[in-house]
Formats: C-alpha cells, structure tokens, sequence
C-alpha cells in the first residue's frame, strides 16, 4: 500500500518530478515485506504489478535503488525510480536517473554500424584488417574476420576458453610497455600479437572486445569518433539527448548519475594510471573508458525504451530501414535453424511464431551495476537499471528479474493511453 503522509523533513528531502501533463509529482513511499520504499514518478494503479514487484526488488532483495520504464505501440506509459540513488546523500532513485548500462551498449553499437551498412558505407562482409588499416596480426586468421562475425560474436575470440582483454588494462599496459591507462587502440595491438582461439565464424563465443572492434570501424569509416557518431545519427533522430559514455572514477560522475554499490563492499587494487591503492570496485577496479562501444554508455531507462521502440514498426524507423532491421534480427550463418534462440547483430533473439520474436540483452559490471532491456512480440519494451550487480550470492539481479517482468507485464488488464516521452527525454 502507497503512503504519502510524509513528514515535513522528509517532504524537504524528497525531489519534485515532472509527470505527464506537466504536472508535478512528488517521491512517496510504500512497503515491501514491511520496509519502506521510497518511490517517484507517476504512479499508474493498473500498473501497479510493476510497482509490486520493483518494491520488493528494492525492499528485500537488497538493491539499493533501481528504475523501470515500460512502452507499450511506441509510448511510454510507465517509468518509475524506486530506492536511493546515493545511500550517503539519501537522493531517491528518480525516473530520469542516470546509470551505467555495460552491455546494453551492443544494442546500440550493432544499430550504428547497420546503420553504415543500410547506407553503403560499410558491408558486412568487409574484412576488419581491411577497413582499420591494422599492422600484419600474429595469427593469420585475422585476416578472414568479417563486421557480421563481429556482430554475431563470432569473430574468434573466447573470454571463456582464454580471458577478457577489455578488463585487463594494467596488464595490457604493462606487457605493451606503455603509460597506463590503456586506450582502446592498445588493447587491439595487444591481441594482434596473440592467436585466435577459433576460425572465425565457426561459432559463438561472446565477445567484448569484438564490439571494441566495432566501434573502431564506426570512427574509421565515419570519420567521426564512436561517441559523436552514435550520438548523432542513432540517439539524437530518436529524441534521445542525455546519453552520454560514461567515466571510471566517482570523481567524474556525470549529472545525475546515480552511485554504485557492491553488495559485499569488497575492494580490489586499483587499475594503474586511475588510481592508486584498493578502490570500491566499481571506481578504479576496471577502466571503462576502452570499453566504450561494448560496455561503456550511461542511460535513463526512457532513453533506452525510446531506442528500443525504433524497430517496433520497421516502416517507419528514424534510424534503419526495414530491411536494415530484419536483418539485425536475423539468424545468423552458420547457426542451426532448430536452436530456439540465438544471437543477431546486437541481440538476443528467440523466435515466438510465424513473424513474431522476443529480443533482449542484458547488462553486467560486476560491483557496479546490472541492467536488462526487452523487447517483446506484442508491442512491449521495457528496461530496468539497478546500480548494483549481483546479490551476496552472486546472482545477477537482472537474470532475477527477468522471468518476474514478464510475469508483471502479463498481470496487466488495462494499459494506460497516455505518452510520457514528452516529459522523460
């Protein structure tokens, strides 16, 4: 049950927001197993599974603050923050909360660079050697590694089977001989002097540093850096204007960025050259910098499901074309055509029925944040960010959540016709 008999202090704590219409609204609260919670944003009652189930997310699971939004044709009809931003600061959560989205940012990538291959910049059989211009690779194999593999993470490379170069900065920087920290462009150098794992396209294996790759091919071939280009052609033809690419120390925080927590406050040894001594993992314990194309955005979740929206109706996407777009959901080559889901260009992908699919991505920096964006075959699409990532058991919140938003949004008789974007973006 929702109070707002809130005390005259704590009114002074809480943030006024902007809800639909104009229309001011003010943080509240509610319980979840008898704590409180704050909440802000409009508040919708027959929405109110999602609320239900966000306050218990917040209330019991131990997530020190978390944000929803939901859009159903097009619209956002829901998008609420709930629990603190900044525990110190006792800052609520609020729907426009920024946080660090990991690898939802290859959603975004993925549209970019199909974005350069729909207007004939790029084609996805180009090889990567090719177009990056890279010096002679130790592992000749390079060589036949193609921008669609990249996408389909199928370029060669198996964090499982190997290790992850995009979170190996001091190292890289150490055995390269180089000042840290290390940039993008120096961990490339680095795996070019390494082998491959597998022949390239001959199967999956998620891979970070192939979407490193990528968003080198976007500077190259558009002659503008990864950031601008993304932000240009891709966010700002959406109405997405606050998206920014995030930074490794809390000292350097963008405006309403909201604070991370690890739910075992362990702390790690700095990465060299951004700190020195043991950090909270989340500030100093990687350099998310170099991860920019793979991991290193920073969203609202209205920014989010107003990107995820663009393909809901191919015809009239700002970004891609309707074939761009069938083809970024494509089964990839190579893959059986018995799997029931697969990886596209950018997404996950499990087919439902004839014309029909789900597609998603989830998001993960360990000690940092969690993050999931679904896009489902009857017109809905939400995104839930958490600024923590795993539990004390080291579950990750957004796999928690997952099964429970479809469960929430299925709960859900009468849907809202109102648009809130005007308001969020």
């Amino acid at each position: 049950m929702m109070s707002s008999s809130l005390s005259p202090v704590r009114l002074r704590r809480r943030r006024f927001l902007l809800g639909c219409g104009g229309a001011l609204t003010l943080a509240t609260t509610g319980r979840a197993r008898g704590r409180e919670v704050i909440e802000t944003g409009r508040r919708q009652p027959d929405l109110g599974s999602f609320d239900e189930l966000m306050r218990e997310v917040v209330g019991s699971l131990g997530v020190p603050g978390a944000a929803l939004a939901v859009t159903r044709f097009g619209r956002l009809v829901y998008a609420r923050g709930f629990g603190l931003a900044d525990r110190e600061q006792g800052a609520p959560v609020e729907p426009t909360s920024t946080f660090r989205i990991a690898s939802l940012s290859k959603p975004i990538t993925a549209a970019a660079v199909m974005q350069l291959i729909d207007r004939g910049a790029l084609d996805g059989r180009s090889r990567v050697l090719d177009v990056l211009n890279l010096p002679e690779p130790a592992d000749a194999r390079w060589k036949q590694i193609t921008t669609k593999q990249l996408l389909w993470h199928r370029g060669g490379w198996d964090r499982d089977a190997d290790f992850d170069p995009m979170f190996r900065s001091g190292e890289i920087a150490r055995q390269m001989n180089a000042p840290p920290p290390t940039g993008a462009d120096l961990v490339i150098r680095y795996m070019l002097e390494r082998p491959l794992d597998f022949e390239p396209g001959s199967k999956y294996a998620y891979s970070n540093f192939g979407y490193c790759l990528l968003g080198r091919l976007i500077e190259s071939v558009s002659g503008q850096t990864y950031e601008q280009y993304v932000r240009d052609q891709i966010l700002a033809p959406l109405g997405v204007r606050r998206m920014r690419l995030g930074r490794s120390l809390a000292a350097d925080a963008l405006p309403g960025e909201v604070r991370y927590y690890d739910a075992k406050n362990r702390t790690v040894p700095a990465v060299p050259g951004l700190a020195e001594g043991r950090v909270p993992w989340a500030y100093g314990g990687f350099s998310l910098e170099p991860m920019d194309a793979h991991g290193g955005w920073t969203a609202t979740a209205p920014d989010l499901v107003r990107f995820a929206s663009a393909f809901d109706d191919p015809r009239r996407s700002k970004i891609l074309s309707e074939e761009a777009i069938a083809d970024m959901f494509a089964r990839p080559t190579g893959v059986d055509p018995g799997d029931a889901s697969y990886y596209g260009a950018g997404w996950q992908v499990r087919p439902t029925g004839p014309g029909k699919q789900n597609t998603w991505h989830n998001g993960l920096l360990t000690g940092s944040t969690s993050a999931l964006m679904v896009r489902r075959h009857d017109g809905l699409n939400w995104a839930v960010l958490l600024n923590t990532g795993r539990n004390a058991e080291g579950q990750e919140y957004a796999g928690i959540l997952d099964p429970r938003l479809h469960v929430a949004a299925d709960a859900v008789r009468r849907w809202p016709s109102y648009d809130l974007f005007d308001d969020l973006l």
